[in-house]
């Protein structure tokens, strides 16, 4: 059975932290393809993304581009209202073994999201530390991913003061910043 990788989140940007876990998780599980699961909106957060659905589509697929086995899926983009990681997960079931792949500050909230035990029926659950988040518990699977403290957030307030994302995001996701005026 293939062995796929999701990993969800706004990606509003998508940033060479996000390439890097996605990266790692491939050697580390080891997984045949990763998937990018854009979301429409996170039921956790109080707002949406900042760029819309067709931005961080785009920046996300120039972004892969050069690796054939990181893919994208529009499940959540193409379901309306905000986006449940249990729905996801089972209407990606048939492409394969699946292994939720999150940041340990994501997965702090874990508790609070919609049927966690169902997402753990669903799918193995991979952890990437992130800088400042809780440590990851004994009943999920550590990744050996690279400990990078960039943030998507922090990438959008320093692209509002007028600062450079380059090296930070891909160049192909900064051409497509500039290009479109994001997050100015």
């Amino acid at each position: 059975m293939t062995r796929v990788g999701v990993f969800g989140g706004t990606f509003d940007p998508v940033h060479v932290g996000h390439l890097a876990i996605a990266n790692a998780a491939l050697d580390d599980i080891p997984l045949e393809r990763v998937l990018f699961v854009p979301a429409r909106r996170s039921p956790l957060k109080a707002e949406g993304p900042v760029a819309g659905e067709i931005d961080r589509l785009r920046m996300l697929e120039d972004s892969i581009v050069g690796e054939p086995r990181f893919g994208i899926s529009r499940v959540e983009l193409d379901r309306p209202g905000p986006s449940f990681t249990v729905d996801t997960l089972a209407e990606l079931r048939p492409e394969g073994e699946l292994f939720l792949i999150v940041g340990s500050d994501a997965y702090a909230d874990f508790p609070r999201w919609r049927d966690p035990q169902r997402i753990r029926s669903l799918a193995s659950i991979v952890v990437a530390a992130r800088p400042g988040a809780p440590g990851v518990p004994q009943d999920v699977r550590l990744l050996d991913a690279p400990l990078l403290d960039i943030s998507s957030r922090e990438l959008r307030a320093r692209a509002a003061r007028g600062k450079s994302l380059r090296y930070l995001v891909t160049e192909a996701a900064l051409r497509y910043i500039e290009e479109h005026r994001l997050y100015r």
